[in-house]
């Protein structure tokens, strides 16, 4: 009940921020979806949404930063293209690869120190889609987009969680 309080206490206080950094977060997405276009595999953009998340909500968070988002995504991409060429000959091993593709970001994202959590998102939409130019130049121009943003207007961001 205390940690209900206390939310509704920051909101109160910092109302501009949640209103605006949540704003921020959705304009963000808006354009670079309108830059890239959607493409065919709308699976690919639920990562990048939860990127937009820890960017605006979480902005000092260590996975909020600029060389976490680049690399964890690069990362889950990589990882889950790679799995996506593994054979899928049965329901069972499609299960299979798609966990292995976020079993292989995660590890390297943390020997790496690239941590993204919304990377193995990524990770697991490639291993069940498969690479595409047009996906991975969503997911390259999504992150850029939100790392710039994050690089540049962290000071004006708060944390809201």
């Amino acid at each position: 009940m205390k940690r209900i309080i206390d939310s509704i206490s920051d909101f109160k206080k910092f109302w501009k921020n949640y209103l605006l950094q949540s704003f921020f977060a959705g304009l963000t997405i808006f354009t670079a979806l309108i830059i890239v276009g959607i493409d065919k595999r709308p699976i690919i953009i639920a990562s990048i949404g939860a990127t937009a998340f820890k960017v605006f909500a979480m902005p000092n968070d260590i996975t909020s930063q600029p060389r976490n988002i680049l690399g964890g995504h690069f990362i889950g991409l990589i990882a889950g293209s790679l799995c996506f060429f593994i054979p899928q000959t049965t329901h069972i091993y499609a299960i299979f690869v798609y966990a292995l593709a976020v079993a292989v970001s995660m590890f390297l994202m943390v020997v790496t120190d690239t941590e993204h959590p919304p990377a193995s998102g990524t990770a697991l939409s490639f291993a069940v889609a498969g690479f595409s130019e047009e996906a991975f130049l969503t997911v390259l121009v999504s992150v850029t987009i939100l790392s710039g943003i994050h690089k540049f207007f962290r000071p004006l961001l708060k944390d809201l969680t």
